[in-house]
């Protein structure tokens, strides 16, 4: 017996393995793809053995139009409904699909095919031929807009890359350049960057022209090149797009305003400056100090000293805490400046000496503040200097 037992121990395990591996169900999986040629959102997939009158297993079809299952092997119906779609009616079916135990099947529902469409009522294929136009139109708008995309990143960074022309500049040269060599090295990029930006700015506009944003920084690309007399009418066309639109972008039409009123104030127009400043300030407030302040550098490169001390003022209401506003208006102010005949010292306009004293007190160690410590030494002017701390 001690014998025996061992043996039918080993027998009964031997013959329980092939009963633990058989496997009694079988796979099917597939694509749905709707008469449209797009993959199907939802729906749902059953198997059927009375022609899709009773669903035996059924399963969801996904967002990017896949189902996935098992069932018992046999050979089936497969048919397709929408969610919302009857159990007496179909939407798609196939006869004879066979599962198999331990195997896998593919069953797609290719409902763009020719003999679905075929079956279909007259009015229904003419509402699928104009669904498939549209969609094919959406599709060539979705490229154009991810082309679009791509060359705004490019846009962007180029004019970053502008903005920093001068470090970048003097970098490459080192630090045995002239100012004239690093000087024409910043005017080179700048140049470069800025025709990259017009030439890409110029066929995209042509592509999409009613994208206020394209117009707008084809603009920025020509006053950086000089070109005002082509920059002005496209910041026009931007701020006429945005006037016509429901969704009306404030960053475009500030970047438009200010950009009409740098044309204006590099062509001697202030009045038309002035107001277009004023309405890129209004239109994108968050930006307001930065428009005012930009508007009162390019009256001080065009020595331009009411309207620069002008601009410093409005500029000054808004953020009064930026230093190099100061600085701004004391220099818009000082070419008022006389001297006196008696002492010949410099004797500084109203409000002059406030400004540069203002100035030093917000930026004691500021890049100008040794120029403007000059300029109230020579005028005999105390100075006063108090830090953001409160001490002087």
């Amino acid at each position: 017996m001690k014998r025996t037992f061992p043996l039918w121990l080993g027998l009964l395990a031997f013959a329980l393995l092939p009963a633990l591996a058989q496997q009694t169900t079988g796979k099917i999986h597939g694509h749905v793809t709707n008469p449209t040629g797009v993959s199907a959102t939802s729906g749902k997939v059953s198997l059927s053995t009375d022609g899709g009158h009773t669903s035996l297993f059924t399963f969801a079809v996904s967002a990017d139009g896949e189902y996935a299952g098992e069932a018992a092997p046999g050979t089936y119906t497969v048919v397709f409904r929408m969610l919302d779609t009857p159990i007496t009616k179909i939407v798609d079916s196939f006869n004879g699909v066979k599962v198999v135990a331990g195997g896998e099947v593919v069953q797609d529902f290719d409902m763009s095919r020719k003999d679905y469409i075929d079956k279909l009522p007259a009015d229904v294929k003419q509402q699928l031929t104009d669904l498939k136009k549209q969609n094919a139109e959406a599709v060539k708008a979705n490229e154009v807009i991810k082309g679009l995309n791509a060359d705004l990143k490019t846009v962007i960074q180029d004019f970053k890359d502008a903005d920093s022309a001068a470090a970048t500049a003097a970098k490459a040269l080192g630090a045995a350049a002239t100012k004239a060599d690093i000087a024409a090295k910043e005017a080179e990029i700048k140049l470069a960057k800025y025709t990259e930006v017009e030439t890409l700015m110029l066929k995209d506009s042509a592509a999409k022209p009613d994208a206020s944003i394209l117009w707008t920084q084809l603009g920025q690309a020509e006053v950086g090149l000089k070109k005002y007399n082509d920059a002005e009418p496209n910041f026009k066309k931007a701020l006429d797009l945005e006037a016509k639109t429901s969704k009306q972008n404030t960053q475009v039409q500030g970047l438009a305003n200010a950009g009409l009123g740098e044309i204006y104030a590099r062509s001697g127009k202030v009045p038309e400056a002035n107001a277009a400043y004023a309405a890129a300030a209004k239109t994108n407030p968050s930006q307001a100090a930065v428009y005012l302040r930009n508007e009162a550098v390019i009256f001080f490169h065009m020595n331009n000293s009411d309207a620069q001390v002008a601009a410093a003022d409005e500029a000054i209401k808004i953020d009064p805490n930026q230093p190099v506003l100061y600085y701004l208006k004391g220099q818009g102010l000082i070419s008022k400046a006389t001297v006196d005949p008696k002492t010949h010292k410099i004797v500084l306009p109203p409000g002059c000496g406030e400004a540069y004293e203002k100035y030093l007190a917000l930026a004691p160690t500021g890049p100008y503040a040794g120029e403007v410590k000059g300029i109230l030494a020579q005028a005999s002017q105390t100075i006063t200097v108090t830090t953001k701390s409160g001490k002087k």
